[in-house]
This record gives structure tokens, C-alpha cells and sequence, in this order.
């Protein structure tokens, strides 16, 4: 009897302790997407305009808590966010999904205090490409280069996909004037080495250019290199991105960047966000291999 006790208590702390983990019964969840106007760190709150929540209220600018600490670190006044919103019979927050850059509010030729300005020369970082060689920013001087950052990894369709898919255009369009593609390059960098090795770089690269075996790699690269490395070049060009622990899902929240850099190694222009499109960059490629930048 005493054992039959027991059991049963014990099996009561493991129902109470499970029932803590779950999600309250009236926990309901909307997807969101607005422009952050504001940031309060101390108060733990965004003031965003988002557009209307089906089911839930229409599109206005309002004040939100967010619970995470990456969230929190993620966002700036100016960004365009999507997430969750969370809201139950005593609280409400957001859960942020995904930041850029504000594209409508910057051009690519605006100066942005703490990143690099058009005329500045890209240093000379020391990087490893999908081949396992070892390259340098300085060797591509002489070409018309446009890089980007990305991870492999990225669950996102508009954020390192969209760089991607739109970087597979770019080296089209300029497959078809044999002159300008041999006067340019492109090169995408992960910011996370840990995961994207070389050898997963070859294979991420070779799908998105869609010749598999038969990619050579000379004209589109993929690169990694060191933690330090990385972080410094991202660092460089204004790129922010934190590793969400919290989740539990090994996601990187990571804001965009692309850059455009002529034959002398310094930049022409730096795209912020998602929001620009393949034949921007394959016009800047074409005019600075024909001399017209």
C-alpha cells in the first residue's frame, strides 16, 4: 500500500512538473510584420507599425514587449521585422523571426556612421573558399567583386536563400557577355564556419548555380574562414548577427548586407536588406568592367 502511495505521488510531481512546460491553453499565437519605430531596451518594449493582424486587429503603431534578450539586441529603430505575435489572458509579446534593414529609408551610396562609405578600401581579409584553398580579398583586385554574407543553414526564404537565389541571377545575366564575366566575380561568405565547411559550401554553392558536378567555381565563390575572421569582416560592412540560443534550434538572427567593390579593392556601393534586386548589381558589375564608375 505504502509503495502503491508513493507511485502515485511521484507520478502527480511529474504531471504538475510537465503541465509547467507547456503553453497555457489560452495561449494564442499571429504571425506579424511592421517597421520598428522605436527601441527601449531598460523597458524591454518595441514600438512598431505593423500591418494588420488577421484575426486579431488591424494595422496600426503600437508598443510591444519582447522577452528575448536576442531579439532585443537584434532590432533598431528602422528595421522590418516579421515574428509572433504571443498573447494570453495576462500578457502579450512579440517573437521576432526575422530583421532587415529599412531599404526604403537607405540607398546603397548612404553614409552610415560605423560602417564603410563609398571610396574606402575593403582590408585585406584572409578567407578559405569551398575548395579548401585559402584566398585573399586583395586577389580579386583587378575585377569588378560584389559579395554577400549568407549561412547555409538559414531558415528564411527572403533573408540568405533570397541572396542567394539572387546572386544565381547575377552570374547568369553576365554569362551572357563573355567580356564583362571576365572582368567580375562574386563571392558569398558564411558567417557561420563552424557548420559551413568547405565541403558543405561546395554543395550549397553548386545547387544554387545548378551545374552540381560540373561546377568550377571560377567566377562564383563560397568562402568561410576563422570565428575572428568572420566576425571582423562582418563587423566591417555594418553585417550584425547573434546565435539564438534560446530557442534550442541553432538559429542565427542576421541582418544583410552586399557589397560592390571596383577593380582597386574599395567600395562603390553597400546594399542594405533584402529589398534590392539582381539587375542593380549587374549593372554596377557591367559599368565598373567597361570603366563608365
Amino acid at each position: 500500500m505504502l509503495k502503491a502511495i508513493s507511485f502515485l505521488l511521484a507520478l502527480a510531481v511529474v504531471i504538475a512538473c510537465a503541465s509547467c512546460t507547456r503553453r497555457p491553453a489560452n495561449e494564442k499565437r499571429y504571425p506579424i510584420k511592421g517597421k520598428v519605430i522605436a527601441v527601449s531596451k531598460p523597458d524591454r518594449t518595441a514600438t512598431i507599425s505593423h500591418e494588420d493582424i488577421p484575426g486579431y486587429m488591424p494595422g496600426m503603431t503600437m508598443e510591444f514587449k519582447i522577452k528575448k534578450d536576442i531579439d532585443l539586441e537584434m532590432i533598431k529603430a528602422g528595421d522590418i521585422v516579421t515574428g509572433t505575435l504571443v498573447v494570453t489572458d495576462t500578457s502579450s509579446w512579440i517573437e521576432i523571426t526575422s530583421s532587415t534593414d529599412g531599404g526604403s529609408q537607405l540607398t546603397p551610396m548612404t553614409i552610415v556612421p560605423g560602417e564603410p562609405k563609398p571610396g574606402d578600401a575593403i582590408p585585406d581579409y584572409a578567407l578559405v573558399n569551398q575548395d579548401g584553398k585559402a584566398i585573399r580579398i586583395s586577389q580579386y583586385k583587378g575585377k569588378a567583386l560584389a559579395l554577400t554574407f549568407i549561412y547555409t543553414r538559414c531558415p528564411q526564404p527572403d533573408q540568405c536563400t533570397l541572396m542567394s537565389s539572387n546572386f544565381a541571377q547575377i552570374d547568369r545575366e553576365l554569362q551572357k557577355l563573355p567580356d564583362i564575366y571576365s572582368q567580375t566575380h562574386l563571392l558569398s561568405i558564411t558567417f557561420d564556419p563552424e557548420y559551413d565547411t568547405p565541403r558543405v559550401l561546395r554543395s550549397y554553392g553548386a545547387s544554387h548555380t545548378e551545374r552540381y558536378s560540373d561546377e568550377t567555381f571560377q567566377h562564383w565563390e563560397f568562402a568561410t574562414g576563422t570565428k575572428d575572421e568572420i566576425k571582423g569582416m562582418a563587423q566591417f560592412f555594418g553585417l550584425r548577427y547573434f546565435i539564438d540560443t534560446e530557442s534550442g534550434e541553432e538559429q542565427i538572427m542576421h541582418s544583410l548586407r552586399t557589397a560592390v567593390i571596383d577593380k582597386n579593392g574599395k567600395l562603390v556601393k553597400l546594399y542594405r536588406g533584402n529589398e534590392w534586386k539582381p539587375a542593380e548589381i549587374v549593372e554596377d558589375l557591367k559599368s565598373l568592367a567597361t570603366g563608365l564608375k
